[in-house]
């Protein structure tokens, strides 16, 4: 079968046309030395700061060190087969991460990865991990609440959306009970929630994860993911992925609440990476650059302005203290870069005040900015006389022989305390915790006793749902307090018919 010289050259002018002559360079360097999730290469020179570098195991690193002779590499992943002298090769991007709706509802881990087991995310927008903060004038002040359901925290330390507030504590004071029943409240308020568990049990991590869906809450949640057993590089990482994840939905104008739980653990998976790959340590061995890694995370947080859409992202950080030491190292660099924190104290926690919130160490920098106008006005003194009864109950102890005006104070304070106590999973409307606490400010429930007081709210809530629900609507709607002599009548009435516990 002989071959014709036309079909041959036909042939040739095929392949010539379609002849790409554009050449794929890859800058590959070589390891030279692995160990404990880091590695060392030398050949990188024109590596970035933070691009994602592919092992030929298919791994990735993040390029941390940009040294003179090397490139110091964490490794994102497994790392016992990677071995001194294998290559290493730039990939031209940044570090980033899968981003957008499709991300709801799914449990990722810092990579961005499903680990549900619910199949493979379909997005094709991502967002650097790193990014930089919005400046001052692309934000607004924060003007708007953020309910979180909670009495103690919406009366007393108020989130605005836009804020950094931080919650500190001891191991076990109910930190992460607090942040749970926030993203629950959140449901029919427009708010996306990303929770972000860093060094969680993953049997913990799944029960939250049940409690979210169990209430619903999984229908506007992300959980990020970083267990004890994943490498310190993906520990360090995490918190950056979920504000990543965060940022999307905020420049698209929508309301965003993040949750860090915790970065104490952030702190100390940095502190390891940080000296293997030999940065110098400065305070209590941690580098000198940890605070850098918070504040940089943090000051993505913002309420941005009308020009950009008017989003926000809310963070609510935690650290845990040991002994209840918030002058620690970690728990003051925070302190100094959030607007403001929420303190739990073991002591009242195990004395049955849940949640454990002490109202001397709390503060919200936000303040009055974060309330509607009704809760400004019921809330007012609220603070004082708490303080005030922690001062007179100390040394009321002592004796017994206390004047009338001093009774009267304890009394109010231990009412107060019972209203401010609240079962875990039950966050309250704002319209419902505002009416509880005009009866409390307004001397309603001066006379009823100590141990009635949690009964005497719930049926204070039925009575008004099902004979003032006016009443609540006004609040709800307009944010303000209705007519006072209303409101009044209501209570007053509600009171007469209210039947304490009879005593033995």
């Amino acid at each position: 079968m002989s071959i014709k010289a036309e079909e041959i050259s036909s042939l040739i002018k095929k392949q010539l046309e379609h002849f790409d002559d554009k050449l794929d360079i890859d800058e590959v360097g070589v390891i030279t030395y692995v160990g404990d999730g880091i590695a060392r290469a030398h050949g990188l020179n024109n590596v970035l700061a933070n691009e994602l570098l592919e092992f030929e195991n298919g791994s990735y690193g993040i390029a941390q060190n940009l040294e003179t002779n090397d490139v110091g590499i964490i490794i994102l992943g497994k790392y016992d087969n990677i071995r001194e002298g294998d290559r290493v090769k730039r990939t031209g991007r940044i570090m980033e991460v899968p981003v957008g709706e499709a991300l709801i509802g799914r449990v990722v881990n810092p990579l961005g990865q499903p680990v549900d087991g619910l199949g493979e995310i379909k997005t094709d927008k991502t967002r650097p991990i790193e990014s930089k903060a919005p400046g001052v004038m692309d934000r607004q002040s924060v003007n708007q609440p953020l309910q979180t359901g909670i009495k103690a925290i919406d009366a007393l330390v108020p989130i605005g959306r836009g804020q950094r507030e931080l919650i500190i504590g001891d191991r076990k004071t109910g930190k992460t009970s607090l942040a749970i029943d926030t993203i629950l409240n959140q449901k029919g308020q427009d708010v996306i929630c990303i929770y972000v568990a860093i060094g969680q049990k993953e049997s913990t991590v799944r029960s939250q994860v049940e409690t979210l869906k169990r209430y619903g809450a999984m229908d506007y949640t992300i959980v990020v993911e970083a267990g004890p057993s994943a490498p310190a590089p993906l520990l360090y990482i995490a918190p950056y992925a979920g504000t990543a994840m965060g940022e999307e939905f905020m420049y698209n104008g929508k309301d965003v609440l993040i949750v860090f739980d915790d970065l104490s653990k952030q702190a100390v998976a940095y502190r390891e990476l940080s000296l293997l790959i030999r940065r110098p340590p400065g305070c209590e061995a941690y580098p000198g650059d940890v605070f850098y890694i918070h504040s940089r995370l943090l000051e993505r947080s913002a309420k941005l302005s009308d020009k950009l859409g008017g989003g926000s992202l809310t963070a609510l950080p935690f650290i845990q203290t040991e002994a209840g030491d918030i002058s620690a190292y970690i728990p003051t660099n925070v302190i100094s870069i959030t607007d403001g924190q929420i303190f739990l104290q073991s002591d009242l926690f195990f004395a049955g005040t849940r949640p454990a919130i002490d109202a001397g160490a709390s503060v919200s920098r936000v303040g009055g900015s974060a309330q509607i106008k009704a809760m400004k006005k019921v809330a007012g003194t609220l603070r004082v006389d708490l303080a005030s009864f922690r001062e007179l109950e100390s040394f009321a102890q002592f004796g017994s022989d206390l004047d009338q005006a001093t009774q009267a104070k304890l009394n109010r304070g231990r009412r107060i305390v019972e209203v401010l106590k609240q079962p875990l999973h039950e966050p309250l409307p704002v319209e419902k915790q505002v009416l509880i606490l005009y009866a409390l400010t307004h001397g309603f429930l001066d006379s009823i006793p100590v141990e009635d007081v949690a009964r005497y709210e719930r049926e204070l809530d039925s009575n008004f749902e099902s004979s003032h629900s006016d009443l609540l609507k006004t609040i709800r709607e307009t944010g303000d307090l209705p007519d006072e002599d209303e409101m009044n009548e209501a209570i007053k009435s509600f009171n007469e018919g209210f039947t304490p516990t009879s005593k033995n």
